[in-house]
């Protein structure tokens, strides 16, 4: 794998206030009932959608409370938001790659502030596969390094189905093939793992990196852009310097 981290982009977001962390929950509910209405029910044995959200929910610290009763609504037949899910791609500063995963019930205001954002901060929006072919989808798991032996966690993983595994600062980082994901998950849940994060990503083949300090900071407000908007799920970037 790159050497490229996520830890601290992690910490960052692990590190957000009351308020933003609400809205994280908010938006990861909103995933959660879009799977339980879209993807088979709201059995996670038999819906391996929501079965994956709900590893992302608990490594959020999203409390079981939030994600048993957004799964219940979701599964409840009263009449709820029908959310269309938007895939945007694009350019930040420099020619950094960007997805925007977007889930709305109004396309033409998401497309507009998802614009705006890229516009506003020396990027542009693309067409659907302009940046794609640049990354693979793959599960990402991040375990704390603290009391883990890393020759012990390294078997575990590939033991486990794990494709690949690599040490990283304070953490390591197991990655699947997508359709390895949920096994495993469970079979590390199983043996006392905890994970610091827990998602299918859109993992970047190659980085770019931003050296230009204006360009730094235009990117950086970018993303707080984009992940401050109540429609955008999920932001992938190949940014070398976003941890920086």
């Amino acid at each position: 794998m790159s050497g490229h981290s996520k830890w601290n982009n992690i910490k960052r977001k692990k590190e957000k206030t009351d308020g933003a962390k609400a809205k994280v929950f908010t938006k990861i509910g909103r995933e959660l009932a879009v799977a339980v209405k879209q993807g088979g029910g709201p059995d996670p044995s038999s819906n391996s959608t929501l079965k994956a959200l709900i590893a992302k929910a608990k490594a959020a610290n999203m409390p079981n409370d939030n994600i048993d009763r957004c799964i219940k609504k979701a599964a409840g037949e009263g009449e709820g938001d029908n959310y269309e899910s938007i895939v945007y791609e694009g350019y930040g500063p420099c020619g950094v790659a960007v997805i925007v995963e977007a889930l709305t019930d109004n396309r033409n205001r998401t497309a507009g502030d998802v614009r705006h954002y890229f516009d506003k901060f020396g990027g542009n929006l693309g067409t659907n596969g302009c940046v794609s072919f640049m990354f693979q989808k793959k599960g990402v798991l991040v375990v704390e390094k603290e009391g883990r032996d890393e020759d012990q966690v390294m078997e575990d993983s590939l033991e486990a189905g794990a494709s690949d595994f690599q040490a990283d600062e304070d953490v390591f980082e197991i990655y699947t093939e997508p359709s390895d994901f949920n096994g495993v998950l469970e079979d590390l849940t199983a043996k006392g793992y905890d994970f610091v994060s827990a998602e299918v990503e859109m993992v970047p083949d190659t980085y770019t990196a931003i050296t230009d300090e204006e360009a730094v900071v235009k990117m950086q407000k970018l993303l707080d852009a984009l992940d401050d908007n109540d429609d955008v799920q999920n932001v992938w970037h190949n940014w070398e310097n976003a941890d920086e």
